[in-house]
């Protein structure tokens, strides 16, 4: 007979723990591994999320912790941001450690399954492409036709709640994740100082080596923090806002307040892009 394991990733978003809470209450049976790749460089607000999340599953979610982190890698790239283009982290601090993780156990073909948070309501993203021949790549929102809001449903029933940083940030992943909107990073400078600062420091190491890229597209964290610049993105946002809600049809009938997420307010194309492994 061949062995089988089964796996679920958690982000520290709410696709990926909705989808740990589905496959609780509708594959009990399933001897699931739930885990989370930690790059050392989280929001707080995430850890506190993975617990509260982890008191529900009643079974402990595995920290993969890199072998090598942040600062040694970036020194390897010659100190050069990580960017859209480049997108090092995700290959070194998220996909690198699942890959060890796993590998020896694939090699030996043992089949492993692998849960990921897909909604239906996402038909172009694929997420974690199976890269063995006993990978399996299961997709259990999207099949069971769950969407945005589904996702909500299944967090707010099971008592999860949504992690805290929804509050003001659009996704999880790293504190300087390289695909935040400038009104998070405003917000970062605020309620996290000391990650701001962090990635700060980080810019400017890669300036002076002589980086393309800065964290945030056409500017330095230190010009966006200008207190002028604050202003500009701050109104920038407002006015956006007022634009997404004038556009968006009222349903009197509804009970669900309405939430609207920085990836709704700053549209699709602008949002779209982000690291599934880190945000979902």
């Amino acid at each position: 007979m061949t062995h089988e394991r089964h796996i679920l990733g958690l982000s520290g978003g709410r696709d990926s723990a909705a989808l740990a809470v589905y496959m609780r209450l509708h594959r009990p049976e399933l001897p699931l591994e739930y885990f989370f790749t930690d790059t050392g460089k989280e929001l707080p607000e995430v850890y506190s999320f993975l617990d509260r999340l982890e008191g529900f599953l009643g079974k402990p979610i595995k920290r993969l912790n890199p072998d090598r982190n942040f600062d040694f890698w970036l020194a390897e790239y010659n100190n050069f941001l990580p960017s859209p283009r480049t997108r090092w982290c995700t290959r070194q601090l998220k996909l690198r450690p699942l890959e060890h993780w796993i590998r020896d156990d694939l090699a030996k073909g043992i089949i492993i399954n692998s849960y990921v948070a897909i909604r239906a309501d996402e038909p172009a993203r694929e997420g974690y492409q199976a890269t063995h021949e006993n990978m399996r790549v299961h997709l259990p929102l999207r099949d069971a036709g769950i969407d945005k809001a589904g996702v909500i449903d299944i967090l707010e029933q099971a008592d999860v709640g949504e992690p805290a940083y929804y509050n003001w940030r659009s996704r999880s992943g790293c504190t300087f994740c390289f695909f935040q909107q400038k009104i998070e990073w405003v917000r970062l400078a605020e309620r996290h100082p000391d990650k701001f600062a962090e990635a700060v420091k980080y810019e400017k190491t890669a300036l002076d080596d002589g980086t393309p890229f800065t964290w945030s597209q056409g500017e330095s964290l230190t010009e966006l923090t200008l207190p002028e610049r604050i202003e500009a993105i701050r109104e920038d946002y407002r006015k956006r806002l007022e634009r997404l809600r004038s556009r968006r049809p009222q349903n009197p009938l509804s009970t669900r307040p309405v939430n609207e997420s920085i990836d709704d307010i700053y549209g699709v194309e602008e949002a779209e892009g982000g690291c599934i492994i880190c945000h979902k």
